[in-house]
């Protein structure tokens, strides 16, 4: 055999080894679907197959993570948003495709799409003013994210031009773009962190906006809305939040045995072990998602999104969070609305608001730990200074206390 045929060989020996195996499986567990991955271990791996779940908006519920020498291997139980097995066979063969090639650097498919980078500080109606801006200018939007934490608003947004479908590369465009948009951000309060960017670069959507969030120290800020609740957040890694009525002297003893004995961290002094803390308590909480959610589907149109959003501020609901997608000329767009002032928004209001954008276009799905208390009150218990202790975090706790990291789970 000639050498060249034998690199060939060996290249496709490599391959083979280091493509995962996906094995998907309903029949197992009664509440969830079995995703399981098998592959050659690598720096990195954990977090890209957290990822792609996520990114399909699927809810990791449980997970099993082993590693032998040097083959990694995963069983995550998941669901999706209404917390129904998968049973699509279309989302199936998505999930097994994207956790079958994520060896080799997948990225989301924005080629031939440019790229708008913005923070600033958060307001109600601030993204009505930016999709009217863009809408003004003939840019189309497909794909955007949009993050608020601590009063900060991180955005990336996709589009291409509205007449040529290409990307906007035309440099007097650009400047229009960033000075329009950056106007915008700065208001009347925010004239030197509001930060508008122009790229072209594909990039991964969540991790830059941790990366946009971080650079814009959000993790220092103060929130400038109400909560709707006032509980500490205990959550892990890929977002399982439990709402716990844990004292502070708690919560910062669990981080200290998160950081020096799950994460191997050692610190040179206090505050830089409190920085870290902070850090990485912000680059939890960006993610949650506050408010009611409001899911919209129909048919993709320029000014779509000013239109609904404008809706939404001459209605007093202010964005908390947004995702915005386009598939095959509709618009798949889900946001998470509050009140003016962060609290829990009216249910009037919320049906004044899909009467206008149409009832069968714009559909609700509430947060069960936020709204449904209700439907929960059979099961609740009364915790410290009367907070509300879910059966879920009851749980929980009682596994805080065997680890010795709280005091008591009573």
């Amino acid at each position: 055999m000639e050498w060249h045929t034998c690199l060939d060989e060996y290249e496709k020996l490599v391959i083979r080894m280091n493509t995962p195996r996906v094995v998907i499986d309903n029949a197992v567990c009664p509440t969830a679907t079995l995703v399981k991955v098998d592959s050659a271990r690598r720096h990195g791996i954990l977090l890209e197959a957290v990822q792609v779940l996520t990114d399909l908006d699927l809810s990791i519920k449980k997970a099993y993570i082993s590693s032998d020498g040097r083959w990694f291997m995963d069983v995550f139980h998941v669901t999706d948003l209404n917390g129904n097995k998968l049973t699509d066979e279309r989302v199936i063969r998505c999930i097994e495709e994207s956790l079958g090639t994520m060896d080799y650097g997948r990225v989301n498919d924005f080629s031939g799409l440019t790229a708008l980078e913005l923070t600033g500080t958060d307001r109600v109606g601030l993204m009505s003013e930016v999709f009217a801006v863009l809408a003004e200018l003939q840019c189309n939007v497909v794909e955007a994210k949009v993050w608020t934490h601590n009063g900060r608003i991180a955005s990336l947004i996709y589009v291409k031009d509205c007449n040529s479908g290409s990307p906007i590369e035309d440099s007097q465009q650009i400047d229009r773009i960033e000075a329009r948009l950056r106007n915008v951000l700065k208001g009347d309060n925010d004239i030197r962190s509001a930060k508008t960017t122009v790229s072209m670069e594909v990039t991964h959507t969540e991790r830059r906006l941790h990366q946009m969030m971080f650079a814009d120290r959000d993790y220092e800020r103060k929130p400038i809305l109400s909560r709707c609740t006032d509980y500490p957040v205990v959550t892990t890694w890929n977002m399982w939040c439990f709402m716990l009525p844990l004292t502070q002297p708690e919560i910062e003893h669990i981080w200290n045995f998160i950081l020096s004995t799950l994460m191997g961290l050692q610190f040179s002094s206090e505050p830089e072990r409190q920085r870290v803390i902070q850090c990485l308590q912000a680059a939890v909480r960006r993610r949650a998602s506050e408010g009611v959610r409001l899911e919209l589907c129909m048919e993709d149109r320029q000014g779509l999104l000013a239109d609904v959003t404008r809706t939404f501020r001459e209605n007093g609901l202010n964005i908390t969070r947004a995702e915005i997608s386009t598939r095959s000329e509709m618009a798949l767009n889900a946001f998470y609305v509050t009140d003016a002032i962060g609290n829990p928004a009216d249910p009037k209001i919320i049906e004044a608001v899909r009467q206008k954008v149409g009832l069968s276009n714009l559909k609700v799905k509430e947060l069960p730990l936020i709204y449904n208390e209700k439907a929960e009150s059979e099961e609740q218990t009364v915790g410290v200074g009367g907070t509300v202790l879910f059966s879920l975090g009851s749980l929980v706790r009682r596994n805080l206390y065997n680890l010795g990291l709280i005091r008591s789970y009573s």
